[in-house]
């Protein structure tokens, strides 16, 4: 069964709609972005908060609560847009193998550890083994 950790009522109800409304007006919350992906069933456009994070040069997104909606929306486009403002990236994503997760996860925990660090049972000081442990629950992927 795929992991997923629903957000609670006021997660979905009032965090992430502020968030993605402040992102929208340019106010990028400590580097968030909206994702806008195609929803696989109804095709219409989905817009969700996101924290992209670097690892030598290259840009991810990592999953944090797990099969999410935006990440299946995701795979099966495999094509999205990043939005911060009026500032529109088109982006095309591949995803990881859980083997090469642990120095996404570990980077994304060193940003966003506060934010969603809970969602992990794990932190940034983990071990490589502790994370690939974590990596199947975490979808990750890079941003082309």
């Amino acid at each position: 069964m795929a992991h997923y950790h629903k957000p609670d009522a006021v997660t979905a109800r009032v965090i992430n709609p502020l968030i993605i409304a402040l992102t929208k007006l340019g106010l990028s919350v400590r580097g968030a972005h909206v994702l806008a992906v195609h929803g696989r069933q109804t095709g219409k456009m989905q817009e969700v908060p996101v924290n992209p994070v670097e690892v030598e040069g290259t840009r991810y997104l990592v999953a944090p609560r797990g099969e999410t909606q935006w990440v299946r929306n995701l795979r099966a486009a495999s094509v999205a847009e990043l939005r911060v403002g009026r500032r529109r990236q088109q982006i095309r994503v591949t995803e990881l193998v859980d083997e090469a997760k642990p120095p996404v996860l570990r980077a994304y925990l060193r940003q966003w550890q506060r934010e969603t660090g809970r969602f992990f049972g794990v932190d940034a000081n983990a071990s490589d083994e502790e994370l690939r442990r974590q990596a199947p629950d975490h979808p990750v992927f890079r941003i082309i």
